[in-house]
């Protein structure tokens, strides 16, 4: 799975430890777009992020202000000599970002899952070296995700990076969008020189959580962030709860922590191997047990075949979620990772339950 990726500090953006991009969710006047590049203008930004053309739910809402937005992203780059980044979802606007010299583009989340759309930026932009990035799709996709990478590797693409927006859920949860940190590290897995950019504004949906979460990003070994940052989020046209104010940006970076993934330290190296061992062991453990737990999971669907009771038991199923989350609660687990915990395991045990059903069936 290995593509050969140009890495980030070879794509002639400014970057220091971390790559960093800000600027308002949407370009909405010249003067608003002018004083927030003014307040980023010495921060470090790798490039200047706004949204020109605004993929709304509803028509009627602001939808971004169109091609006369790039002009005024013209003269930031003039004045303040940033990068500039967009949002492209068809061939059109990627047109409009190359003639006014765009230097970043994005695919947004409601793009990158359509593979006609994906397929259509990519044949746009082929021949060209601009630096493309892929924001994951808004459902719990990571196959979407590799997809579109793929179709823009294909067409001879190779400053490629993904950012972490977030995904959509049913789950009642603090956020706007579920982080689901799970598929972001496998996408990480498979595609190690990929850089991955987290969005905590629109994982967050708040202003307030957007520090912890990019904390939690970098903690993660992310290789930067992309916030939206906007001289008056009260007035904001879009997003204006997740967006913050060019002060309380550089306030932000300035108090992140950015961790090493490996010490020289040799205490720490022999106290790392001895807990390493120790979580080895109980993983084991867990292992088994899990088997087990599998192996009386088939007796129980060979009872229930016997005597014509269905796989599923809806109240039992309730019973064990209630159990469980109240037992993890006691060893200081959160309800949400119990839950997916035993929904996990529950799905294997039917589908243990149902395998071996359709097995007894073929030799019927």
């Amino acid at each position: 799975m290995g593509l050969s990726i140009v890495p980030l500090k070879e794509w002639g953006l400014p970057m220091k430890d971390i790559f960093l991009s800000a600027g308002p969710c949407s370009a909405e006047s010249e003067e608003q777009v002018m004083d927030t590049a003014r307040g980023l203008a010495d921060c470090g930004v790798g490039f200047f992020r706004a949204g020109i053309w605004k993929p709304r739910t509803h028509p009627g809402s602001f939808e971004g202000v169109g091609i006369k937005g790039l002009k005024w992203l013209a003269r930031v780059k003039d004045e303040f000599n940033l990068p500039t980044g967009v949002e492209v979802a068809n061939p059109g606007h990627v047109e409009a970002c190359l003639k006014h010299n765009i230097d970043v583009l994005w695919i947004g989340a409601r793009t990158t899952p359509n593979p006609f759309a994906i397929q259509a930026l990519a044949d746009a932009l082929k021949g060209t070296d601009i630096p493309v990035l892929i924001k994951n799709p808004i459902s719990p996709d990571l196959e979407l995700w590799i997809g579109a990478i793929n179709r823009f590797y294909n067409a001879g693409l190779r400053k490629l990076a993904v950012i972490h927006r977030g995904f959509s859920t049913v789950r009642k949860i603090m956020y706007r969008n579920a982080p689901d940190w799970k598929i972001p590290i496998e996408f990480k897995r498979q595609f190690p020189n990929i850089p991955m950019l987290c969005d905590p504004s629109h994982i967050s949906g708040n202003s307030e959580f957007i520090f912890s979460i990019a904390q939690e990003a970098l903690d993660l070994l992310y290789d930067g962030l992309m916030i939206e940052v906007h001289v008056n989020p009260a007035a904001a046209l879009s997003d204006s709860s997740q967006q913050i104010t060019p002060d309380q940006y550089r306030s932000l970076i300035d108090r992140l922590i950015i961790k090493k993934e490996i010490s020289s330290s040799q205490e720490y190296q022999t106290r790392i191997r001895e807990l390493r061992l120790e979580v080895d062991n109980i993983d084991e453990n867990i292992i088994e047990l899990l088997g087990k737990r599998m192996e009386i999971a088939k007796k129980m669907g060979e009872l229930k075949r016997r005597n014509n009771i269905s796989t599923l038991q809806p109240n039992r199923w309730e019973e064990i979620v209630q159990s469980r989350i109240a037992a993890g609660s006691e060893q200081d687990l959160s309800e949400d990772f119990i839950f997916q915990l035993f929904q996990t395991i529950h799905e294997e045990a039917i589908q243990q339950q149902e395998r071996d059903s359709n097995q007894e069936f073929k030799k019927e």
